[in-house]
């Protein structure tokens, strides 16, 4: 297994190199993480035109070097990244929801296709301007779920009356994507992550991926079920500011079922003793800008059940091509396990 600095190093280079498709003054260029995307913090200084003249102003960005097929193997990465883009563009231009500026190149596209010899196939990069907020992942008190609650609501309203720009195309979250061989993950087709489950949690992930799939048959896909959703709105790709959410992270964002959503932003917090009031005061968010019923959070237990399978496939993929994953690998398999028990 390559170490995680060797993978690194040629996408680095390569981030430097699609740092020349933005209009950026002396751009400082420093890692952040390394998992399905690689992603850069810039400092630099931007161009901004005002009353007739041009001054330099020092601003912050996030560069995300994309990896490839990451929305499925079927799907156009390039078409897929302006998709997300396009959303983004049209949450700022049409509701006050605080979530990531896509920059424009020079020449004024939102996705710039670079090459280097020694990384592998084109990529596909996109810049962010940064946002910034405290993380309270380590800290989920009920007003921050409450918040987090409020923006998905209005996300998902925006979503429902939005009018998609003609190739519009991202992830479809239902049974296929989430138990078939639709995704890669780790770069490893999903069919053969799924062999590389351990045996006891490839039989719970089985449990689900049976339930999970009967109950999508019987939802259907009408708008008030299933729509465009974030998909991995957890309090991880929340920063809160103030009294304000601001929605980070939509690299997941595609057509699935709203309940998977609400499930999602639930999901790590489920084993908390005060869980109860965690969930009431997201749906209380919820519920002050979009229905949310009882009938519907029946099925609450089910969908964070679907992301734990979800987010284990992609953890067990991972693993095998990055080190810092595998060295976990162990624990989280156990840590699922424990809570399908739970769940199911």
């Amino acid at each position: 297994m390559i170490s995680v600095a060797r993978q690194i190093a040629p996408l680095r280079r390569l981030a430097v190199r699609a740092l020349e498709c933005y209009p950026l003054v002396d751009p400082q260029l420093r890692f952040i993480t390394h998992g399905e995307n690689t992603t850069f913090r810039v400092d630099a200084s931007m161009p901004v035109k005002r009353s007739g003249h041009t001054t330099l102003e020092p601003s912050r960005f996030l560069l995300r070097v994309h990896r490839p097929r990451r929305h499925g193997r079927d799907v156009d990465s390039l078409a897929a990244i302006q998709s997300e883009l396009d959303w983004l563009t049209a949450l700022r231009a049409g509701t006050d929801l605080a979530v990531p500026e896509p920059q424009p190149t020079s020449d004024g596209r939102l996705v710039a296709t670079v090459e280097l010899a020694d990384a592998g196939e084109p990529r596909c990069c996109s810049l962010l301007r940064w946002l910034d907020g405290r993380r309270h992942t380590d800290s989920p008190r009920p007003i921050y779920l409450r918040r987090l609650g409020a923006a998905m609501a209005r996300l998902h309203n925006h979503a429902d009356g939005w009018s998609r720009p003609e190739g519009f195309v991202r992830i479809r979250w239902d049974a296929e994507t989430f138990f078939g061989d639709t995704m890669e993950y780790g770069g490893i087709d999903a069919a053969r992550v799924w062999d590389l489950v351990p045996a006891d949690l490839r039989h719970r992930f089985d449990d689900v991926a049976v339930r999970v799939g009967r109950r999508m048959d019987q939802l259907g896909t009408e708008p008030d079920t299933f729509g465009l959703i974030h998909a991995d709105l957890h309090l991880d790709n929340a920063l809160f500011a103030g009294s304000e959410a601001r929605l980070i992270d939509f690299d997941d964002c595609g057509f699935g079922y709203r309940m998977y959503d609400v499930a999602v932003a639930l999901w790590e917090l489920r084993h908390r003793s005060d869980y109860c009031a965690i969930r009431d005061a997201f749906v209380e968010g919820y519920s002050e800008h979009r229905v949310l019923t009882r009938d519907q959070l029946v099925d609450l237990d089910l969908f964070i059940a679907a992301r734990e399978v979800a987010f284990g496939l992609w953890f067990v993929g991972t693993a095998q091509v990055n080190p810092l994953f595998r060295d976990n690998l162990e624990r989280e398999v156990v840590a699922i396990s424990r809570s399908l028990d739970t769940l199911l």
